[in-house]
């Protein structure tokens, strides 16, 4: 082992910093050999520093103050685990400005913030490591950059929120309903009491942002991102997916159209044949297509404490060889392009829609004369019995650019016959969508 030590200071332990705490203990003699360095844990900063807590440590590592770790001459690595983007990157602006080296698994700092503190890390002689931010203990952050570098990547798709999976699973596999299932995953631990991030569709738009930078090099964010959430997914809803070959995951997707980037997050059919359909629960997956590797997915548990800090405790080992070794590393070293975003009206995909109709002569006819007049066609079309005079419609269509459907899709909400329309998502998997 190397003479050389690293000093440490955890911003946050919370669920992610207890399990970082804990695993630099359990495998400490291996992690430091293959840090090259003896790791050091010199402060941690908390709000209540007399909270007990799962990990055995000093009472004197801990400190309410930031200055006790930013402004520490014996600390050369801070690992920022507070999440929530203030007060953390007024921390790690301080830390970078300083030469010091950090590790976060902030996704929401580094989709708002990230190419900001990668540019003074470059000025300033530190530098910023961040796996844990988008996969939880999926490997991502380095595919994108070492293993594939050689590769034109053209599309990124996955599931790669473990909450709203969860729920769309247990919404799929039991028949129950969203309040149900989301109540089961607060009850479990996958779901926090406000989940609003997760169930409209924000924590993915995040990750999303932060991998098409790895995948693209571009230099997109969060206003470049089309998000819908899964709140008005219903087990109706999957029920007729499955009646027509598909299930229903929260996706996101970036990909190169046309000289443009599309970057998008919402409930789609997928289906039940593609690779992604069979991930459940809390699992995440994320396809990457390349032009030279072809497809390759990465699959595993995306979030919780062990995974991610699984993922941090490796960037703890990078960071600290670079510093042993006097290495310079980044993990966002070449420039990012303002590659334009293509607008959502242009893109072309399928739709599922659901719809409740009077049951009479002529509603089917007005139907199919609404969508011929914007040239949307239909695929599949089912029909549950009526009760009371109303009629329960399903409809999925061909290609159509999104523009022309939800123009036809206007003009059906105003049709007399029309009492209600109740489920509108994409389909992927057919012609141009498919993987």
């Amino acid at each position: 082992m190397k003479s050389q030590k690293v000093g440490i200071g955890l911003l946050g332990m919370g669920t992610v910093g207890g399990g970082v705490a804990s695993l630099l203990q359990i495998n400490e003699e291996s992690i430091q050999e293959k840090a090259g360095a003896e790791l050091q844990l010199k402060k941690i900063l908390v709000r209540d520093s007399a909270k007990s807590r799962r990990v055995e440590l000093p009472a004197a590592l801990f400190t309410s103050e930031a200055t006790d770790i930013l402004e520490n001459p014996e600390i050369d690595l801070i690992v920022e685990l507070m999440g929530g983007v203030e007060p953390a990157r007024e921390y790690l602006e301080k830390a970078l400005k300083s030469g010091k080296y950090v590790v976060t698994a902030n996704k929401d700092l580094m989709a708002r913030y990230g190419t900001d503190l990668l540019e003074l890390a470059r000025q300033s002689g530190g530098a910023i490591f961040f796996e844990g931010s988008v996969g939880g203990g999926i490997p991502l952050v380095r595919p994108l950059k070492h293993c594939l570098a050689a590769n034109r990547i053209d599309r990124i798709m996955g599931i790669i929120n473990g909450t709203t999976n969860y729920i769309l699973s247990r919404m799929s596999l039991e028949g129950i309903e969203f309040q149900d299932a989301l109540l089961e995953a607060q009850e479990k631990g996958f779901a926090e009491a406000d989940s609003s991030n997760d169930l409209e569709g924000w924590d993915a738009a995040y990750k999303l942002v932060v991998l098409s930078r790895l995948a693209f090099g571009c230099s997109a964010g969060m206003e470049d991102v089309y998000v819908r959430g899964i709140n008005n997914v219903t087990a109706q809803d999957l029920m007729h997916a499955e009646k027509l070959g598909y299930t229903i995951k929260l996706l996101a997707v970036g990909e190169r159209v046309d000289g443009f980037i599309s970057l998008r997050v919402f409930p789609a059919l997928l289906p039940l044949k593609h690779p992604l359909a069979s991930v459940y629960n809390e699992f995440n997956a994320l396809f990457v297509e390349g032009n030279a590797v072809g497809e390759v997915m990465f699959y595993g548990k995306g979030a919780g404490a062990m995974p991610t800090a699984s993922a941090v405790v490796s960037d703890i080992i990078d960071a600290s060889r670079c510093l042993s070794y006097k290495i310079e590393d980044g993990l966002m070293e070449v420039p990012l392009k303002d590659i334009p975003v293509i607008s959502g009206e242009k893109m072309v995909s399928s739709f599922y829609l659901r719809l409740q109709a009077e049951d009479r002569p002529g509603v089917f006819a007005s139907l199919a004369n609404a969508f011929g007049d914007e040239d949307v066609s239909l695929d599949m079309i089912l029909q549950d019995r009526s009760e009371k005079g109303i009629a329960e419609i399903v409809l999925v269509t061909h290609d159509v650019r999104e523009a022309n459907y939800f123009r036809a899709l206007q003009n059906i909400k105003e049709m007399p016959s029309i009492r209600q329309i109740n489920g509108v998502f994409r389909v992927f998997g057919k012609n141009k969508e498919s993987l």
